[in-house]
């Protein structure tokens, strides 16, 4: 009996996922560690392996279809070998077990031909004399990289009629780039307006459909509430300069990354989580540092960050950011935070605050660093200000907890004692 292929579970959070393309096609011969097909999750694109040798007897599921996590999407085995439900109408027997902690779906048989009606004489006669028509010829196969399926996603096209530049006429990243630019952008144009934008509604990607439903959910059950406060970077940023002149590769995300973490060891309360009936008080630090890509937002996660150097913080961000921004991120990168940076520092944003990522008790939303009047020894003076707001779990912590954290985090970053002795 055909041993059944089926769709990993990729994370905790993933109910259903979609094959971005099968790499082998039926008939095929398939080695240990061959990889068998790419799978579009809410994040990323990940390749699944076959775990043993043979032949890619069918394939159950096509390309851009979504369907349940455990699955079955193909079949693999020897030449000749029966594949449930492509039986004779007869009880099919189930298919042998699926590998442990894998549910596998047994497939129903397939129906009966439809009964055909009988016919009179004449038109038997008639039938007879007409030649058959000449079996339609398949069509051609559709190749596209996983690259170019996200970027054609995200624009929300249909590469189906883009002609492809790569091996046997895949569709590449490229081809899509140069019909987007052909097409003013890649906007959805009104017939006979080209570069207009078109008044319709457009499918959201897949990854922005999971972005809000959780994030609708979050706000929906989370009683948030916000603090806000300036802190002074002119010590801190000065400092920064002198690192970066001497070669020291530090960001001033690392800088709020490690205040951050110090702080939440301070206040354990803050990093901790809630399901309404009970409160987990977590034993580490594990701090995620929303990323944005093309198309969506991202939220890779320094695991036991607690533990760690502010060098080690910094070339774990750096290592996480630039995965996520090529769209490699593993499902154990993006998952088991405990607390959320959201830094729009780069855009020139004075103030936001941020909505707090699931099963978490609050999340940091820090803004541009920006010159600002501030009072110094009672005169007016221009400083570099960076307001900081946090949004938190009422049902975790209290506004003057609230308020402590975030002062803490505050104290951290206006310390130069405290930096010259964790970046030297």
């Amino acid at each position: 009996m055909a041993t059944p292929i089926i769709m990993p579970k990729f994370g905790q959070m993933t109910e259903e996922s979609a094959i971005v393309e099968w790499l082998k096609k039926e008939g095929d011969s398939v080695a240990k560690g061959d990889i068998l097909f790419t799978v579009e999750t809410d994040k990323s694109v990940m390749d699944v392996e076959s775990f043993e040798a043979g032949t890619l007897l069918k394939i159950v599921v096509p390309p851009k279809v979504f369907v349940p996590v455990q699955s079955v999407v193909g079949f693999l085995g020897k030449p000749g070998e029966a594949i449930p439900g492509e039986a004779a109408p007869a009880p099919v027997a189930p298919p042998n077990p699926a590998p442990a902690g894998r549910v596998t779906p047994v497939l129903p048989p397939s129906p009966p031909p439809a009964a055909t009606p009988p016919t009179s004489g004449a038109l038997v006669r008639d039938a007879a004399a007409t030649p058959p028509a000449p079996a339609p010829s398949p069509p051609a196969l559709f190749r596209i990289s996983p690259r170019a399926a996200a970027l054609a996603r995200r624009n929300a096209i249909d590469p189906a009629p883009i002609r492809g530049s790569g091996p046997l006429g895949r569709v590449i990243e490229r081809d899509i780039k140069q019909y987007l630019e052909s097409r003013g952008g890649g906007h959805a144009a009104i017939p006979g307006s080209p570069g207009e934008m078109a008044e319709k509604p457009v499918a959201m990607s897949r990854m922005r459909q999971i972005i809000a439903q959780r994030l609708t959910q979050s706000f929906r059950d989370t009683p948030h509430f916000y603090v806000t406060v300036p802190a002074d970077m002119t010590g801190l940023m000065a400092y920064r300069n002198e690192l970066k002149a001497a070669g020291a590769p530090y960001t001033i995300t690392d800088f709020i990354s490690q205040s951050v973490v110090l702080s939440l060891l301070e206040f354990p309360a803050v990093n901790s989580s809630t399901d309404g009936q009970s409160t987990l008080r977590h034993a580490r630090v594990n701090l995620g540092l929303a990323v944005s890509i093309q198309g969506g937002l991202v939220v890779p996660v320094i695991h036991n960050a607690g533990a760690m150097a502010l060098g080690e913080i910094s070339a774990a961000s750096r290592r996480l950011a630039d995965k996520a921004r090529a769209g490699k991120l593993t499902p154990d990168e993006m998952a088991g935070g405990t607390f959320t940076i959201s830094n729009l520092g780069m855009l020139n944003v004075e103030n936001f605050a941020a909505i707090i990522n699931p099963g978490e008790g609050g999340i940091l939303a820090v803004a541009s660093v920006l010159p600002q009047p501030a009072v110094r020894g009672g005169q007016v003076v221009i400083r570099q200000m960076m307001k900081m707001t946090l949004s938190a779990d009422h049902r975790l912590i209290d506004g003057a907890q609230g308020a402590q954290f975030l002062n803490a985090v505050k104290a951290k970053l206006e310390d130069m004692a405290l930096w010259k002795r964790l970046a030297s």
